[in-house]
């Protein structure tokens, strides 16, 4: 394998993995884990084949195409702007959980340091240091992420192996497979990586067929890493109960709660310390990498320069909106999460079905196109319809 395939593999698995790993174990405990193995392996093939798909539209473009600019390509101003709209509600909702799930962190972490202070102000310090991070610019981000990676993946490899002598076969088994829609759109969130495809094409110099590889052999490592978590958290936190992923789906604090429920299982220092550090870099690296996207995203939608009074405005834009969400909601991580799932829905799945149907067989775009998504017709309209269910059941689950 070449470097730049393995690198554009990463890439994927980067893209996907981060603090919406923390809340799996959570949002799917009803299921029990058998039943949401087959819930992420639905939810993986279902935003792979979104991804193979906005692969293909995007090489019908020119190079440095994005979302935006394919849906209106294909789908005319009205798609442009339901792209639009979508990608900003995306990114917001998962800012918002990030602070959220960040704020809730580190106020239980200072607790443990014997300092109490407010969730509002724990939530104000998380985003205000790592936005100076974001707002120093992609080089700094750059130099920070690394380190956090490395951290992030030695911290998961350690934490799975020291917490597997605890897993009881009893917590895996049971849970309803009626409930296995309870955590879908979390479960889609977590597969969100199809935004780095039009970005990975020119990475690529347009080469199809390292493209497809990176992204089937990124998107199934995202998979094989959920499945050891989930297997991993499930077999030690009971499903129902005090201290339950159940009792943290209704809690206003998951992600304390997550750690705390970890700590009190295993009674070992090494896996306190890792999981805390765990929870930690996913939540910092996601911030990270959602904060530079939209704050570039928002300079580019409002055409101002990140320096001076643009800088300034951008940065406002960015982090005071999910910060006010936050303030007034505190206990909205897995909230958030569903609501990112629905704009996922619409952005990764049903926009690339709805472009990839009018550019093939409307705009005549595929005509001398290198590549083309197995399924036809078939395979659009069994996307388009499960997007549409999705969305309604993304919706009820909100509501209720």
């Amino acid at each position: 394998m070449n470097t730049k395939l393995l690198g554009g593999i990463l890439l994927i698995v980067g893209t996907a993995i981060g603090s919406g790993m923390l809340a799996l174990p959570i949002a799917t405990s009803q299921t029990g884990f058998w039943h949401s193995f087959l819930l992420l392996v639905a939810c993986w093939l279902i935003m792979t084949f979104g991804a193979f798909l906005i692969l293909e539209v995007n090489l019908w473009l020119p190079r440095n195409s994005n979302l935006i600019s394919m849906a209106r390509a294909t789908l005319g101003r009205g798609g442009e702007v339901v792209a639009w709209l979508t990608y900003l509600l995306l990114l917001y909702s998962l800012l918002s959980a990030y602070t959220a799930g960040g704020g809730d962190l580190l106020h239980n972490l200072l607790l443990n340091l014997g300092l109490n202070l407010p969730n509002a102000v724990t939530a104000v310090l998380f985003a205000f240091i790592l936005s100076i991070v974001v707002y120093l610019g992609i080089r700094t981000v750059d130099y920070v992420n690394r380190g956090l990676m490395f951290g992030k993946i030695g911290a998961f490899i350690l934490l799975v192996i020291c917490i597997l002598p605890f897993i009881s076969n009893g917590n895996l088994s049971g849970g309803e497979f009626k409930t296995i829609t309870a955590g879908v759109t979390v479960a889609f969130t977590a597969f969100g990586f199809a935004t780095i495809v039009p970005s990975l094409r020119t990475y690529f110099h347009d080469d199809v067929r390292q493209l497809r590889i990176a992204i089937l052999a990124g998107s199934l490592m995202a998979l094989i890493c959920y499945s050891i978590w989930n297997f991993a958290v499930m077999g030690i936190v009971p499903r129902t109960g005090d201290n339950s992923l159940f009792t943290m789906l209704q809690s206003g604090h998951s992600t304390s709660d997550f750690i705390n429920a970890i700590i009190l299982y295993t009674h070992r220092d090494i896996i306190s310390i890792l999981t805390r550090i765990f929870t930690s870099v996913c939540l910092a690296t996601s911030f990270l990498g959602v904060a530079l996207c939209l704050s570039d995203f928002l300079a580019d939608g409002l055409q101002v320069a990140k320096k001076g009074k643009g800088g300034a405005l951008v940065y406002c834009a960015t982090f005071i909106p999910p910060l006010a969400i936050v303030l007034l909601d505190p206990g909205i991580f897995i909230k958030a999460l569903s609501y990112a799932g629905i704009y996922c829905v619409i952005l990764l799945i049903l926009l690339p079905a709805l472009m990839a149907w009018r550019g093939r067989y409307v705009k005549q775009l595929a005509v001398n196109s290198r590549y083309q998504v197995i399924g036809g017709k078939i395979v659009l309209m069994v996307l388009m319809i499960v997007s549409v269910l999705l969305m309604v059941q993304g919706v009820l689950d909100n509501i209720h």
